[in-house]
Parts: structure tokens; sequence; C-alpha cells
């Protein structure tokens, strides 16, 4: 069971690079990066806010639940 992280697919939807992403929200590459491939303990709502804002989605675009 866990949360699976769906940016890097959002962000091919959207032709959005890595780098425009960070630089528009205000975190590093090294630090989405990590995010993208689910390797953080959490994530803070202003950080979410500001993705959402920025791809204009909603958090269950970016956040999903499985089971496996």
């Amino acid at each position: 069971m866990g949360i699976v992280v769906n940016l890097d697919v959002v962000m091919a939807q959207r032709k959005i690079s890595s780098r425009e992403l960070a630089r528009a929200i205000g975190i590093t590459e090294a630090n989405l990066s990590l995010l993208k491939t689910g390797k953080v303990k959490g994530v803070r709502f202003e950080t979410l806010a500001a993705i959402c804002q920025f791809l204009n989605c909603q958090p269950g675009d970016i956040l999903a639940f499985s089971e496996a």
C-alpha cells in the first residue's frame, strides 16, 4: 500500500520541464526529482498548492493511492 506520485505524467501532458516547474514554484530541481520519484516522506501543502496552480491541476491528478 502506498501513495503513487504521477507528477511526471502530468508534467509530460503539459509539456513542462523539471527546470521550468522547479523555478516557478521555488524549489530545487533535486528536490523536485525526489518528489517525482516518490522518495520523500511528505510534501508541504504550500508546495503542493504551487504545483497544482502552475500545472492547472488538482492534487488527485498528482497523487494516487495504490493497494499494490
